[in-house]
């Protein structure tokens, strides 16, 4: 099934930035019959994308009665058939997020991605519960820049749905693949040690820190780490989310147009920034919001 614009994968010329993940149904409360709104790290990245001026392709499952009305209208969306779509609750606290994920949808490997998907410009690995297969990684041609926020294949659940994290465990698998990795603190339950193996084998590693704004990480194959905190942009947070997808994308985008990590992870930060002041997507703002507020406040690494 394609969404909007799309008149069938062999009509797809090479995409701009490829998306991979489920898209989901989020519950509006913890009660599954309270209503919901269309979620998942594609769909924030979507938005994002199509804000930035950049054309998105989306590879997701879902059953065929999900409303995929969210999606931006440039967006080319492939919907791999699935009896469930990925269902979350999220209920935020003062000690933090609290999730439980109620259906999941099918897994997504590399045989349910055409040939001539592979060749982006960039492509974005956005897991939620694990369902991205290791071997989707590879796929791609070496002009491609690949990204992953990996956060669904450091989830486990208990029979209730009630999300943990965990270690990630076919990371070997993956790693080698990356060219940059953008996980948040919660991500790796505030354990630093946890980046090593991923800084061993991916040259740009960023950790967001929510109110803090996040600090990136530029992995040599030989020397040490070169450590910059980027500082946030202030925000008013109404809904944070989402925060961690749109972030992702955004520096992905960047990095893809300017090759420059540190600027594009200041530029990322300011991005997520405006979308938390509102509910949902709505707030995602467009490039020149964002350009703006860097040339009135730079920042230059030291």
């Amino acid at each position: 099934m394609l969404g909007s614009g799309a008149g069938g994968i062999e009509e797809m010329s090479d995409p701009d930035i490829l998306l991979i993940g489920h898209v989901t149904c989020d519950l509006l409360g913890a009660d599954p019959q309270g209503g919901h709104r269309l979620g998942g790290a594609v769909s924030f990245a979507a938005v994002t994308s199509a804000r930035l001026g950049r054309a998105p392709t989306v590879i997701t499952r879902a059953a065929p009665s999900t409303d995929l009305s969210g999606l931006p209208a440039e967006a080319e969306v492939v919907v791999l058939p699935s009896p469930a779509t990925t269902t979350f609750a999220n209920v935020y606290t003062e000690q933090g997020r609290v999730q439980t994920c109620h259906a999941r949808a099918l897994p997504i490997t590399s045989r349910d991605i055409d040939v001539r998907l592979r060749r982006p410009r960039a492509a974005l690995l956005g897991p939620l519960v694990g369902e991205i297969d290791p071997d989707v990684a590879g796929i791609f041609d070496d002009a491609t820049l690949v990204a992953a926020a990996p956060q669904g294949w450091m989830r486990r659940w208990d029979d209730a749905g009630r999300v943990y994290g965990k270690r990630w465990d076919d990371a070997e698998e993956i790693l080698p693949w990356l060219d940059a990795v953008v996980l948040s603190q919660e991500d790796i339950e505030h354990d630093l040690s946890r980046l090593e193996p991923i800084f061993e084998r991916v040259p740009l590693v960023v950790v967001t820190e929510s109110r803090d704004g996040c600090t990136l990480y530029r992995c040599p194959d030989s020397g040490a780490i070169v450590e910059t905190k980027i500082p946030p942009r202030p925000a008013r947070e109404v809904d944070p989310t989402g925060a961690g997808d749109v972030f992702a994308a955004a520096f992905m985008i960047r990095l893809e147009e300017t090759g420059d990590p540190v600027q594009s992870a200041r530029f990322a930060n300011i991005t997520a920034s405006f979308g938390v002041e509102h509910v949902g997507m709505a707030g995602i703002p467009g490039r020149a919001t964002i350009l703006a507020y860097m040339q009135e406040h730079p920042f230059l690494a030291t």
